[in-house]
Parts: structure tokens; sequence; C-alpha cells
């Protein structure tokens, strides 16, 4: 409840207490329950509203939904897991997962096999969902890679996506806070992310851009450069009134390109070879990959713009796993892997 709310409450509990003579007296009780009424009935539909909840490696991982005011009001889902450890007195550190093309909150929460390393580092996890649900916006259902299960993790500045497609601040801002006002057993000063595909593409440039000041950065065969890739150009097309232009602005490969004379920790390879144990970035990418093969991904990219920009190999580097492909096979192969990397961050 804010502090209007509260005022409100005051201002009406005052015309209560007035004697009961008093001509404005039996009003103000009506106005008074109303304005309870009005008020509680806000407050639970902007809270985080729980649909299921699910026992699994000694913690919870519960479904929640809430009325999204960024996604233009639209209801939004997302899955939360709480470790064992976590408790009013002892708050545990949290980690996003943004997920790909075609998912939902669902997706990296039922096949990424991620809980029992995050059950064993004490961690929360936290998945979204990949786009706004139920927009009604023209074609927004007719491709697999735009509209639904395709947000991008940025904000549409192009009409009509604009008005619900801005899943940068869903992630950054909304989500977060939702989580805070529920009160719930999470460090907020201690957050990472990591993601796979589109959500890799997201996790690195949510993370490059600063905002969310998040402590580490992994990812799963991560859209690397999108302003050079069909997904990337189609999504920047169809979201963003600049297009291709103002994409750039959302391309991981540009961003680590203009950080010149910035100094950058990324390790894009096995953890253990960290020269200097602070590290930004790690990326897994599958030679067994079509869409790696396709040139959809494009990680040397970022590599190379890394180099240019006076990151060497002790800074930046990137492991391909040999004949992995782009499934959640690959995911829950290394995701426990991942899990303990950023733990080393969070604690």
């Amino acid at each position: 409840m804010g502090k209007k709310e509260v005022a409100v409450l005051g201002d009406d509990l005052r015309l209560l207490l007035l004697p009961r003579r008093h001509p404005g007296h039996l009003s103000s009780i009506a106005h008074f329950h109303l304005t309870v009424f009005n008020v509680l009935r806000s407050t639970i539909s902007m809270g985080l509203e729980k649909q299921s909840s699910n026992k699994v490696f000694g913690g919870e991982v519960t479904k929640y939904s809430f009325k999204s005011s960024v996604l233009g009001d639209l209801s939004a889902n997302l899955n939360l897991y709480l470790p064992p450890s976590a408790s009013s007195s002892k708050k545990v550190p949290i980690l996003y997962f943004l997920a790909g093309l075609t998912c939902t909150e669902d997706n990296a929460a039922q096949k990424g096999g991620m809980f029992e390393a995050a059950s064993q580092e004490g961690i929360a996890l936290c998945f979204p969902d990949t786009s706004p649900r139920g927009a009604k916006i023209e074609g927004e259902d007719e491709s697999y890679d735009f509209g639904s299960g395709a947000g991008f993790y940025i904000n549409a500045t192009k009409d009509p996506w604009s008005k619900h497609y801005k899943m940068y601040d869903h992630i950054v801002k909304e989500i977060p806070e939702q989580l805070k006002a529920a009160d719930l057993p999470i460090d907020f000063s201690k957050s990472s992310v990591f993601g796979h595909s589109m959500g890799g593409h997201g996790a690195l440039t949510l993370y490059l851009k600063g905002e969310a000041s998040f402590k580490s950065c992994s990812a799963f065969s991560p859209i690397c450069h999108p302003t050079a890739c069909p997904w990337g150009e189609k999504a920047f097309k169809g979201y963003l009134a600049g297009g291709v232009e103002e994409g750039k602005q959302h391309d991981a490969t540009e961003l680590v390109a203009a950080a010149k004379g910035k100094k950058l920790n990324i390790l894009l390879c096995q953890a253990d070879f960290c020269p200097c144990g602070i590290l930004l970035y790690r990326i897994d990418s599958g030679l067994g990959d079509n869409f790696y093969q396709q040139k959809q991904l494009l990680p040397e990219d970022f590599q190379e713009a890394a180099r240019k920009s006076g990151h060497g190999e002790d800074e930046v580097n990137i492991r391909l796993q040999d004949g992995y492909d782009h499934s959640y096979f690959f995911i829950s192969t290394y995701a426990p892997e991942h899990i303990r990397w950023h733990a080393k961050f969070l604690k």
C-alpha cells in the first residue's frame, strides 16, 4: 500500500471518528469502506498471484502471474525457484534465466536441469516469459521468430508493438519490483543473468547495458550479432521505428565493440581458466547446432569485436562444444556448471 493510499485512509478515519451527530458521519462510513475495498483490490491485483507450486531438490518452484503495467496491462507469468536454504533471516541471491524463441516460462524450468545445482549453491532462479501474451496484434502469431514467444528482450518503439512489447523494462525493472513487493527471501543486491539463443542475446545485452547491475552473465548458443543475422534483422525491423540501425543499441557485438578503453573481464570458456577471478561473461555454443551453422548466432563476431576494442584472449574466449545442438539436451548438460560458476560472484 503506497503513501497516497495510507493518507486517504487516514483522512477517512478522521471523518469516521467525528461525533455521530456530524452530518458527514454516515456518508464517511460508506466512503471509508469503499476506499478500503478499492485500495485492497488494487494492491492484490498488482501483486503476484500463486498459480501452482512443486517441491524439487528440497526447495520449491512456484508459478506466479501478475497484471503487467509495462506490458500494457496484460497478464504475465514467471516461475520462481527458492532453494531450501532461503528464509527471512537468510536471503539468497537470484539468477535470471532468459529463454529462447518459441519458449515460455516453463521450458527451462521443466527441461533445463538447473534445480539441483541451485539447491546446493543456495541460489534462487527466476524464469520469465519470452514475450507478452494476448496482445491481439495482427500478425503476432504468424511466425515462430516474431511476435508471441519472440520478444527479443527489447522495448519496441514501432506501432503497434510499442504498447505491449516492452520486454527490456519487464525483465530489468518490473519483475524485480514485483518480487521485492512480495517480500520473498531474496537478496536483490546479488543478481546475475544467463540465457539461451534469443535469451542469450538478452542476457548479454542486458548485462552490457549495466542498468540491472548483474554480477555475472553467461549464455548458451546466444544470438551474438543480431543486426547481422536474419533473426535479429526481422525483429529489429518489426519492433523498432529505427529498424536495424536502432537495433545496434541491442546488439552484444556492437556493445562490446563500444567498450574500448573500458576494463572488461569477459570469460567465454571454462571458469577454471579465469586469470583473475573477476568474470563477467561465459558463452557455450554447440558445433552440432544447425543455427550456428546457418550463421544465426555468430559468436566469432562477438569475439572479434572484443579483440578490436582492446580485450585479448585472457579476457574474452568462446567455448565451442563438439557435437551438441541447439536443444535443451545441450543446456541441461552444462546448466549445473553455469550455475556453480555464477555462484562465485553471488556469494
